[in-house]
């Protein structure tokens, strides 16, 4: 189970959002690449890079930041605003190890089956939840889809890596969903699956550990320096 440092960008600035909401940001660094240097010379093997003005506009506004956090070495999961062939290609080039699909999955279905075709163990999908149902278009649409049948449905287009956000808990570091989290798994059937949301404590990460997870993707509870990487690849 890999752990996934978080490293969101909005306006040029390494932030975390409460809930998905972008008026309730915090600023933890004015250039992201510090901040992803600091979780690479902290050990980190992955880094999970979001777009959050790209998530809002609809297209890729940060790929310059990508390309720079790309050379720290260690691989690179980026996602927001990937909602076209170009917008895609574009972050392969730039420097991903595997893009994240949102909106686009759930919109555009011939663009999901051409990427996973072409690219199959370096395309993700995302699944964001709010009140128990899938959220697109930066996290303000709800669709009337579960993320259990989202997954299941994923699984059948021959996607390999799901990245799930519990975006009611996303950056409150009040728990992670450890229940929604076995669902997933289980609805995957052996798919990678990657859990982000509400976690702030070790505890939450052993809780996670017990699961049949790829991976964990924390933010706020690094940055305000609840645990180490270190000590949090060892509760994984």
């Amino acid at each position: 189970m890999e752990l996934y440092p978080a490293v969101d960008i909005l306006g040029g600035k390494a932030v975390r959002l409460t809930q998905g909401d972008f008026a309730r940001k915090t600023e933890y660094a004015a250039d992201p690449l510090d901040a992803a240097r600091r979780w690479v010379d902290a050990g980190a093997r992955w880094l999970h890079v979001v777009d959050l003005d790209g998530a809002r506009t609809g297209e890729p506004v940060n790929l310059d930041a990508l390309a720079r956090i790309s050379g720290l070495g260690a691989p690179v999961q980026y996602g927001g605003g990937l909602r076209k062939l170009e917008h895609a290609e574009g972050a392969l080039r730039a420097g991903a190890a595997r893009i994240v699909l949102g909106t686009a999955a759930f919109r555009d279905e011939r663009l999901l089956d051409d990427l996973v075709a072409a690219h199959r163990e370096r395309v993700a999908v995302g699944i964001d939840a709010r009140a128990g149902r899938v959220a697109v278009h930066g996290w303000q649409e709800r669709l009337e889809l579960t993320p259990r049948t989202a997954v299941t449905g994923l699984v059948e287009r021959g996607v390999e890596t799901i990245v799930y956000t519990k975006v009611d808990r996303d950056g409150t570091m009040e728990g992670a969903d450890v229940g929604v989290a076995r669902e997933l798994v289980a609805a995957a059937e052996g798919v990678r699956v990657i859990y982000s949301g509400g976690i702030g404590t070790l505890d939450d990460l052993r809780a996670l550990a017990g699961l049949d997870l790829a991976g964990v993707i924390v933010g706020k509870a690094l940055y305000e320096q609840r645990f180490t990487i270190e000590a949090a690849q060892a509760a994984l």
